[in-house]
């Protein structure tokens, strides 16, 4: 069964683990640091400009959003983390359900982790590998390349990949301006959704 990312649609969005979509078929979920351009690689995946709501402002996407590819196939949109002005009370929050989600969710297939190329990856990025500890896939996903030079970008990936320790993390770049790398990241996500 072929996978076509441009027929996502948003299906639903969940504050409380009680509120999440029903844990069945597959699913790839973006984690990333806010600002990262999570939603951005999204909307580029779906070659959807407006699916998820992009922001200059950090700390937009404050609720988890499902996006629906097919019966059994969705992407999943998770709030940003780092972010200093969200309450710690809201914080912790998010700490306890996005664990919850990404350590206990059947569902989930592979973590995309969104990483701006410029700022590398940090030590929240780092506590996400390591709390997911080899149980799931991942991908980081240098976003925001078109910023930086070829030389640049080089260093930026090689760098990246020291970092990663286990056999299916890897790593490539993603400049959602002129769509360079989509390739990598559909056929990354592909696969993640057919095993399931």
């Amino acid at each position: 069964m072929s996978i076509s990312f441009r027929q996502a649609k948003f299906l639903t969005s969940a504050f409380e683990l009680s509120q999440l979509h029903p844990d069945v078929g597959a699913e790839v979920a973006f984690a990333g640091r806010s600002n990262a351009g999570k939603s951005s690689a999204i909307n580029c995946l779906t070659q959807q400009k407006g699916l998820c709501k992009t922001s200059k402002t950090p700390g937009r996407t404050q609720l988890i959003n499902f996006f629906e590819l097919d019966q059994q196939r969705r992407l999943v949109d998770l709030p940003g983390y780092g972010f200093a002005r969200v309450s710690r009370q809201l914080r912790n929050h998010w700490d306890q359900v996005l664990s919850t989600f990404l350590l206990q969710r059947q569902a989930l297939r592979g973590l995309v982790i969104v990483v701006d190329i410029r700022r590398g990856i940090s030590d929240l990025d780092s506590a996400l590998v390591e709390m997911m500890n080899d149980s799931l896939p991942l991908h980081i996903l240098l976003s925001k390349s078109d910023k930086l030079s070829r030389s640049a970008i080089k260093r930026a990936v090689a760098n990246t990949e020291v970092r990663l320790t286990a056999p299916d993390q890897s790593v490539s770049t993603l400049s959602t301006q002129n769509r360079q790398g989509l390739e990598s990241l559909e056929q990354i996500c592909r696969e993640w959704l057919a095993a399931g």
